[in-house]
């Protein structure tokens, strides 16, 4: 199996769409704004350092949605795809899914935001296949604010892909892998792709991808060139 797996956030798309999330809610008053800010930016500058703590990130990030329930969430959720994700997916990006999908590849989204904020960002891109952070629900039904199963992030992307295929019969040694990230928390899984390619990356995998001869892309450069 040739598989195509891209990370998300400033990725596949030149914004990262749990902060922004963050952002929205806050602008449509679900969140106490200073408050909500601060800790927002506090946790985006953990990620970017490598030192999140992803449950402690997915109890603060899934507050409003859990307290304001499902069919406001639905909304909310229809309207950021609408105001904010959906201006931002670039011609360039599609084009370049398409691409694996025109050579007959099986394509996966693996990111590290929870899947409320991106399975509708997956279903834009025409992608079925999502792994992402899975959120627990509880006795009602509704998100507990915990997490389900292994968060995919950093190592844990490695091993929700490993589950991935295990659900299909396969292995690690029957897949052909690219996989695009911007981000040094995804080197794990990129360590395990036949082909890792440094997408848009940061200043740190820039380096490392230059050094190992990695590809490397800078999808939203090349958008604005055409």
């Amino acid at each position: 199996m040739k598989l195509a797996l891209f990370d998300l956030d400033h990725t596949l798309i030149p914004i990262d769409s749990d902060h922004a999330w963050g952002e929205f809610a806050t602008r449509i008053g679900w969140a106490d704004p200073q408050v909500f800010k601060r800790r927002n930016d506090e946790f985006y500058a953990q990620y970017k350092a490598g030192t999140l703590d992803i449950h402690e990130y997915i109890r603060f990030t899934t507050e409003p949605v859990r307290r304001h329930g499902a069919s406001a969430a639905a909304e909310a959720q229809a309207r950021f795809m609408r105001e904010v994700v959906g201006p931002a997916i670039t011609p360039q990006a599609r084009a370049l899914v398409e691409s694996h999908r025109k050579a007959g590849d099986q394509i996966a989204i693996v990111t590290a935001t929870n899947e409320f904020v991106t399975r509708p960002i997956a279903q834009s891109f025409g992608v079925d296949e999502l792994i992402a952070v899975q959120l627990a629900r509880g006795p009602g039904g509704w998100y507990s604010g915990d997490i389900a199963g292994t968060p995919s992030f950093r190592e844990g992307k490695v091993t929700r892909v490993g589950e991935w295929l295990a659900a299909r019969g396969r292995g690690w040694g029957d897949v052909d892998i690219t996989f695009y990230s911007d981000s040094l928390n995804d080197l794990p899984l990129l360590e395990k792709s036949q082909q890792p390619v440094a997408t848009n990356p940061d200043d740190t995998l820039r380096s490392i991808a230059t050094q190992r001869g990695w590809r490397i892309l800078d999808l939203f450069k090349e958008e604005q060139k055409q």
